[in-house]
């Protein structure tokens, strides 16, 4: 495989306290009340946009209310609350030393993810790291990925998206990329399969040889 795309939250790294936590104090400076951390963790994925409306109902301008409270928190503490996962360190690098080029995609906005990436200790291995536009109310897997075929001049045929949730899946199938689902996230083994992975890693030590 000459490029691997990664996701971020879920995938490299367990962000779920720093994000949920951040969409508790949100909700909560609205005088709302949050779903329980179970339902929380499946806004883990999509924009902020298209999920503060499951609580807060359809009011743009209280919707952006939320997302600006979101960042108060994120940008100051929530984007430092996360671990990488226990052996992806060593996979990256593993990949990177046998030449495999690599990305990021996320549909983080860019801010965020890019200083998030640089603060992993293996993130120097990422050339590039695809984030979402700024008031995004979908998911941009798509366009990201074929904008990085497009940057790294890579064949659909030569290049794999990996996550945790059915966007990167759907992503990946909509620009002919091999898609590998990992179980170790946010989503769920049905959620990967009904999307249409290629393969599902148990573990990240299961990545190399599905990347191969």
């Amino acid at each position: 495989m000459k490029l691997a795309l990664f996701d971020l939250d879920g995938t490299l790294i367990d962000s779920e306290t720093g994000i949920v936590q951040s969409i508790e104090y949100a909700l909560g400076r609205l005088g709302a009340t949050a779903p329980p951390r179970e339902t929380l963790r499946g806004w883990i994925g999509p924009p902020l946009r298209a999920t503060f409306p499951l609580v807060l109902g359809d009011d743009p301008a209280r919707t952006e209310q939320a997302v600006a409270h979101y960042s108060e928190r994120f940008t100051t503490i929530g984007w430092t609350e996360h671990t990488p996962y226990a052996g992806i360190d060593a996979v990256i690098d593993a990949l990177a030393a046998r030449g495999t080029r690599l990305a990021v995609v996320t549909t983080k906005v860019e801010l965020h993810a890019g200083r998030i990436v640089q603060s992993l200790p293996f993130g120097a291995q990422f050339e590039r790291v695809y984030a979402a536009a700024a008031g995004s109310t979908h998911s941009e897997k798509a366009t990201m990925i074929a904008r990085a075929l497009s940057d790294f001049g890579v064949a659909p045929e030569h290049a794999a998206m990996v996550g945790d949730r059915h966007f990167d899946i759907e992503g990946a199938r909509a620009n002919g990329v091999r898609a590998i689902g990992v179980g170790w996230g946010f989503g769920s083994r049905e959620e990967l399969r009904d999307a249409g992975a290629d393969a599902i890693a148990t573990t990240p030590q299961e990545l190399p040889a599905l990347l191969s």
